[in-house]
């Protein structure tokens, strides 16, 4: 499971996002950029006040809630460079939702059943109790180096299944028509087809 692959450190990008996808909406298959759409499951942590210079022992209290995320990726585009920016900030490629679930309605740190289907078969299976980094963690290391403002909303990464991972004779990337749920327990499901 890629969530329990153990790092020194993790690993960050910055997404450019205008606007996130909506739950049940279409996102853009950008065929003329890309070949290699991908779907990663994964938590998202918003926060709910600025952490700067805020104690380490208080990161997890700038954490205001949490919800689903797809973290569509190009995967042409992310690999062809050294950073991931392109790959990760194309149109319609950070869709959340359904809903923003309260830090105080899920007990610290998440232990959340997390999974993905493609057109209704499973691709990934995990738990959020899985992941590499804690949420909490992500926070203490991002705040003194980034400012970090109420609202902003961190990708936690995503478990094993995604077709990056997959030797090249097995990879089915997505195509116009095909469906991802994301769904994480105690939130809801995130569905988005892709045009």
């Amino acid at each position: 499971d890629a969530f329990s692959t153990k790092h020194q450190d993790a690993i960050y990008f910055s997404k450019r996002v205008s606007e996130a996808g909506k739950p049940d909406g279409v996102i853009p298959r950008h065929a003329g950029l890309t070949d290699r759409l991908d779907y990663e499951a994964e938590l998202a942590v918003v926060l709910g006040k600025a952490a700067r210079d805020v104690k380490a022992v208080d990161a997890a209290d700038c954490i205001f809630g949490y919800t689903v995320m797809n973290d569509v990726s190009a995967r042409n585009l992310q690999t062809e460079h050294n950073q991931w920016y392109f790959g990760k900030s194309l149109d319609g490629f950070t869709p959340m939702g359904p809903c923003i679930v309260t830090e105080d309605e899920v007990p610290y740190p998440p232990a959340l059943s997390i999974s993905s289907t493609v057109n209704g078969e499973l691709r990934q299976h995990s738990n959020t109790s899985d992941l590499i980094f804690s949420p909490e963690e992500l926070v203490r290391y991002l705040m003194p180096r980034i400012p970090l403002k109420a609202g902003d909303v961190i990708f936690t990464g995503t478990p094993s299944g995604v077709m990056l991972g997959y030797p090249a004779d097995q990879k089915r990337w997505l195509r116009a028509g095909d469906t991802v749920e994301v769904t994480i327990e105690g939130i809801g499901t995130l569905k988005n087809s892709f045009q």
